[in-house]
């Protein structure tokens, strides 16, 4: 089949949406012909040689991470199968309108909420009632990483309406990549953020996980240091914050770093934290990510994210938006190797078992054949 992916951000841009992409780009393309397209940014430089086709397109109209790309219209008349990965404002109509005008194959790979307040949040909320239905309609089969988050997601209606027509196929991550390695060993713990520090993913929490900080630094009986890895525009706002709480020497702003520096970061951290804070969050690639490298993981209690790994087996959960339970959870960590070691042994297993690019490899190819025979 030839497949079109669309995309409204993609590596090297460094974001959850378009590494999702990129994994089923390449797994589609090991028996498909595939073509992404997705809008051009400027200062991005394209991947290295990729096995499908990456077209970077001319937007007349962006904000953010929308970006209107009509000439979809046209050119997505050659394809079988439409994949969209949702939320992708402004090409989401153009993608329905294909769709239906060339009579194509729609998949609607759901993402996360679009949450927001003000003018934005009006926006969302217009698209919610109108728009959104009309694309769940048309689609053929509606992906998931988790059904978990779909059951409790603004498209819960939906699931619950036309369950056939969901497909769970959860994300994973390159074990080879990410595995153990040397840990820091001067007898200090090592808290490991990884997230944007953008606008775009204000919901991953940050601002929680310092005051969380203050108050595990005040207690801890050893030597302990945040590491946080990531940038964008918020990240001046995150240091003032440090500077504020009176943490600032034990909190590390790393900003961007590469991919081997990525690797390495996991490996001398003791543990990751995702304190995200609402459903913005809908898995959080750097969980698999953390748990490959063998460390456990604590993260926030939201749908999917919370299905990602077991509470108590290879990490912990935390309530949302609680600085002092999230305190509780990494003083727990920080103090006991042992809980540690053996949380960390567990999550690598579940990756082996679980998050691997055969077991979605199986999956997809599944997927596809229902959409082969479907009328």
């Amino acid at each position: 089949m030839k497949i079109a992916h669309l995309i409204s951000t993609f590596p090297p841009y460094k974001g959850g949406m378009g590494n999702a992409a990129a994994q089923f780009a390449l797994l589609y393309s090991r028996h498909h012909a595939v073509t992404v397209f997705t809008p051009r940014y400027e200062g991005l430089t394209p991947p290295e040689t990729v096995p499908y086709r990456v077209e970077w397109l001319k937007s007349p109209l962006k904000h953010g991470n929308a970006a209107g790309l009509p000439q979809l219209l046209w050119r997505l008349r050659p394809f079988d199968v439409i994949h969209l990965h949702y939320p992708f404002y402004g090409t989401h109509l153009a993608v329905l309108l294909a769709s239906i005008l060339w009579g194509r194959k729609l998949v609607l790979h759901y993402h996360m909420d679009s949450l927001a307040t003000g003018l934005k949040g009006y926006i969302f909320e217009f698209n919610r009632r109108l728009v959104f239905p009309l694309l769940a309609r048309r689609a053929d089969v509606i992906i998931g990483a988790l059904l978990d988050y779909l059951a409790h997601s603004q498209i819960a209606p939906y699931f619950k309406a036309w369950p056939e027509k969901f497909y769970e196929i959860p994300y994973w991550v390159d074990s080879d990549r990410f595995h153990p390695g040397q840990e820091v060993s001067d007898g200090g713990i090592v808290v490991l953020f990884v997230g944007g520090l953008d606008q775009a993913h204000y919901f991953k929490g940050l601002a929680i996980l310092l005051r969380a900080m203050q108050t595990v630094v005040r207690q801890s009986s050893r030597p302990i240091v945040l590491r946080v890895v990531g940038g964008g525009e918020l990240l001046t706002q995150y240091q003032l914050l440090a500077t504020e709480l009176g943490i600032v020497d034990q909190v590390e702003f790393l900003g961007k770093v590469d991919d081997v520096s990525l690797v390495r970061a996991y490996q001398e951290a003791s543990f990751l934290v995702l304190p995200s804070i609402n459903q913005g969050e809908a898995f959080g690639l750097v969980l698999l990510e953390a748990m490959s490298s063998g460390k456990p993981v604590i993260a926030s209690n939201l749908p999917g994210v919370r299905s990602v790994f077991t509470d108590g087996q290879e990490g912990l959960v935390a309530r949302v938006g609680d600085p002092g339970d999230l305190a509780d959870k990494i003083s727990r960590l920080a103090e006991d190797e042992a809980l540690r070691d053996r949380m960390g042994r567990r999550a690598r297993e579940l990756v082996l078992k679980k998050y691997q690019a055969a077991v979605a490899q199986q999956k997809l190819e599944s997927f596809c054949q229902q959409l082969l025979v479907a009328k």
